[in-house]
């Protein structure tokens, strides 16, 4: 958000997500970046705090259902609700001060409010700002970053790939071109505003300046709205990007994209796009740094007497793996050079043995493991 602080992107959910799958993600991100497994890393810690600082809030009940109203009257620099639901967005609490350069768009009158007033100052960390003068003209402001956690296959993780992600994103109008006014139109001063972008309202105690919903924050109106964007400006599209996985990524890689996230306000720079990738399993190999493990069922006559199995390297190439007489499961053999090629270092591939038994017999082959048994003294 815009002013403050978007605590569902924090976590990397969406606002109807429900208390368990806020609690799941904290826990997850949480043991992610614990300074404990992190070491030295300031970044890490940082974000450790800015994921239990937004967990504070949305996992508090009650300080979750406060925060959600503000977002939806647009405390935080959204435009909430339009004019005609609920009180006239014009209508300001008298005496509400207007934000002063450096204000963070909330006017503090707190009293009465109890936690709702900390729960101000923890998103804010200030009050407002100094009363009385028109707003100053926003210049160019950077989108917000956005932050996905994608899944990558084991088998693209381990020799490089792209994988593709789908994001939902606000675009600048191709018809306006941003300015909400279809094209030939004129503008005028916006009357709920009186050009300052921004209205004061109360709510319970409390006064907020957010963005002007008659006029988006642009202190005009158009004489006529844009047909594509209805006069917002902006339309939602899916865009699909394809992101780079480096060979021998792991979880907990993060892979920055500049300008692939929130769009910039007033001309300003998009924000960037920060994707932490997550290696799914695979049903065939496990890693142990860059070497991989491959386990190779053989029966018990391959394990006796020896045999020679063909194992898929992961780049799909076979190679033949000899079994000695007498082999046991869990027994591994190195085959050199066919792991994980990372920093011009490359792994190798251990082929582990796993003995099957057969679940049933026939008459013929129980009697024949008996008298295998009774020959070589074995007990059963």
């Amino acid at each position: 958000m815009a002013n403050g602080k978007d605590f569902y992107a924090i976590l990397g959910v969406s606002a109807s997500a429900s208390a368990d799958e806020i609690k799941k993600q904290y826990r997850r991100l949480a043991k992610q970046y614990h300074p404990d497994s992190n070491a030295g890393d300031p970044k890490a810690a940082e974000r450790f705090k800015e994921i239990s600082e937004a967990y504070g809030t949305l996992g508090d009940p009650d300080k979750r259902k406060q925060y959600d109203e503000m977002r939806r009257l647009g405390a935080f620099g959204g435009f909430g609700a339009r004019p005609g639901a609920g009180a006239r967005p014009g209508a300001s609490r008298p005496g509400a001060s207007r934000p002063g350069p450096g204000a963070s768009g909330i006017d503090f009158d707190v009293g009465g409010l109890g936690g709702l007033g900390d729960l101000f100052s923890q998103m804010f960390g200030q009050g407002g700002g100094a009363a009385g003068g028109a707003r100053r003209p926003r210049g160019p402001e950077a989108g917000q970053s956005v932050e996905r956690t994608v899944e990558v296959p084991f088998r693209t993780a381990a020799t490089g790939g792209k994988v593709p992600v789908e994001l939902d994103v606000q675009e600048e109008c191709a018809a306006c071109r941003g300015n909400g006014g279809a094209p030939g139109a004129t503008s005028r001063m916006c009357d709920e505003c009186k050009g300052r972008g921004v209205i004061s309202f109360g709510q319970g105690g409390f006064a907020v300046n957010r963005p002007c919903p008659a006029c988006m924050g642009r202190g005009t109106i158009p004489s006529e709205r844009c047909p594509a964007c209805n006069g917002a400006g902006q339309v939602r599209a899916t865009r699909t990007v394809n992101i780079t996985v480096p060979a021998g990524a792991e979880s907990g890689l993060k892979v920055r994209l500049k300008g692939q996230g929130g769009r910039g306000t007033n001309g300003g720079p998009a924000g960037d796009l920060i994707v932490t990738f997550q290696v799914l399993a695979d049903r065939f190999y496990t890693r142990d740094g860059l070497d991989l493990i491959a386990t190779v069922p053989i029966n018990l006559a391959q394990a006796a007497l020896g045999s020679r199995v063909s194992v898929r390297t992961i780049d799909g190439r076979k190679v033949a793996v000899r079994i000695p007489p007498g082999t046991s499961s869990g027994k591994r053999f190195r085959v050199p050079g066919q792991g994980i090629a990372k920093d011009d270092k490359t792994g190798d591939l251990l082929v582990e043995i796993a003995i099957t038994v057969p679940e049933t017999l026939t008459e013929a082959q129980e009697k024949a493991m008996r008298e295998f048994a009774e020959a070589g003294g074995l007990k059963y």
